[in-house]
């Protein structure tokens, strides 16, 4: 068994230009920007490479962007003989660990993005929600703050002991950060379009369903660990219906990469935009590597510690 994971990065992790030496570099990175035209029906590689920023931000286009980021550092992974005995991804990160595992193909796998993005980001124009990270307190307490609030906030990503996600109504978040700021937490706010896992997108959730029923999901070739059960997934026999729970419920992450090394697994990649990923590993596992890939230099370094 590979004792390497590969790790892929969620919403709110994209910047014009990303992914520019990979593409440049590696023929298989250059074939998923083409895959992922061919699917979405517009030349997603001119905005990623050129913004401007207002478009590359959009839902619609921020969601296959990511992938497609991810998917090019994997792409240079494999062409340095590099592989993986488990996958996990941060939200939308799912995707294109599904593509790595082998549950999708690559073109199935910008089917699914693209409906995915495109509901969630009616969903979020028809809502006023907000996101916003609390850093300082425990997934505990902000529980406990967020059910003292009136209006609608709750956590929704479980990130690491010292950092948990809130979601909800706009005005509910703008109250709720208001006390986390009275206990001394620190509120940042995400760059996304509206309350991501939580209630606020069941529309998208019910539409995402829909959308998906018809494609075939493959039983993955290497264990896919889920943001949903926060474990490595064993049920692979309704994939649109988990999916679907997925965009409605909380990201359970520091439970995958606390399970995940439990199993023996003790290198982690991150693959995509940022490193975002990385700092979560760094915050909650101990004796383990980390290293992310988003361009040349760090796919050296990646190389040298994975090779070491």
């Amino acid at each position: 068994m590979s004792e390497n994971v590969f790790m892929f990065s969620g919403q709110g992790s994209q910047y014009v230009g990303m992914a520019k030496e990979l593409f440049d570099n590696f023929d298989g990175a250059r074939s998923v920007f083409k895959t992922a035209g061919e699917v979405l029906g517009y030349d997603l590689a001119k905005i990623v490479f050129e913004g401007p920023d207002t478009k590359l931000n959009k839902t619609v286009v921020s969601q296959p962007a990511i992938m497609a980021v991810s998917l090019c550092a994997l792409e240079a992974m494999k062409a340095n003989g590099i592989k993986c005995g488990a996958v996990a991804g941060h939200s939308l990160g799912e995707y294109a660990a599904m593509v790595c595992s082998g549950m999708l193909s690559v073109e199935d796998g910008f089917r699914v993005i693209k409906a995915r993005a495109e509901a969630m980001q009616k969903a979020a124009e028809n809502s006023d929600g907000a996101m916003c990270a609390i850093i300082g307190l425990s997934a505990g307490e902000v529980e406990e703050i967020c059910g003292t609030i009136e209006g609608y906030v709750v956590p929704v990503n479980y990130n690491s002991s010292v950092q948990t996600v809130i979601a909800g109504d706009a005005k509910a978040v703008d109250k709720a950060v208001e006390v986390f700021t009275e206990k001394k937490a620190r509120a940042m706010k995400l760059n996304v379009a509206s309350a991501f896992h939580s209630k606020l997108m069941q529309p998208a959730a019910d539409e995402f369903k829909e959308e998906i029923k018809d494609v075939d999901f493959n039983v993955p070739v290497i264990d896919f660990y889920s943001n949903v059960t926060g474990d490595k997934l064993t049920d692979f026999s309704n994939m649109p219906e988990l999916l679907a729970k997925h965009i409605v419920s909380p990201v359970k992450f520091t439970s995958e990469l606390e399970k995940m090394k439990n199993a023996g697994f003790n290198t982690f990649i991150e693959l995509g935009p940022n490193k975002v990923l990385t700092g979560l590993v760094r915050k909650t596992l101990t004796e383990v590597e980390f290293a992310n890939v988003e361009n040349m230099k760090t796919l050296e370094k990646a190389l040298e510690k994975v090779n070491s």
